[in-house]
């Protein structure tokens, strides 16, 4: 988890929201990867599926069943979609995001019928560390638009 926050702090600094991932194959971190949204103008490009993309490259393969994605925030329904449909075998994250997140909180993602693959969760890893992140990324962002 520490290298996911690693991940998030470089998105911090390059103006993207501070979240990070981590792919692990067999011990090994094969994929990491922070929020590229703002400079790519991508909506697409959160960390967790741009770690997807990279290890499955890496790997040449679409599915990634022995492998463990660490992030720093509860993924979104795009990323739990992804998350799902590369079957990867464990998500652990950091903070809860109860306004957008999809695995605890939200449309439950994971829990839904639909869901094709359901990975083992473990949350709220490292989840203060990973909370105050984002606190400290947000507030100027919020004290600057009070002020109109």
């Amino acid at each position: 988890m520490q290298m996911a926050l690693e991940q998030a702090r470089r998105a911090a600094e390059n103006g993207e929201v501070p979240v990070g991932a981590v792919l692990v194959y067999q011990d090994r971190i094969i994929a990491m990867a922070h929020n590229l949204t703002e400079s790519r103008r991508d909506p697409t490009a959160h960390a967790e599926i741009l770690a997807i993309r990279e290890a499955c490259q890496k790997l040449e393969q679409g599915r990634l069943v022995d492998c463990d994605l660490y992030v720093t925030l509860e993924p979104c329904t795009m990323c739990a979609g992804a998350i799902s449909h590369a079957r990867v075998r464990r998500l652990i994250y950091g903070a809860y995001d109860p306004k957008g997140g999809a695995v605890d909180h939200g449309g439950r993602f994971f829990q839904s019928a639909t869901c094709l693959h359901r990975p083992e969760v473990i949350s709220g890893v490292s989840e203060t560390e990973s909370g105050e992140l984002l606190k400290r990324f947000f507030l100027p962002k919020r004290n600057t638009a009070n002020l109109y």
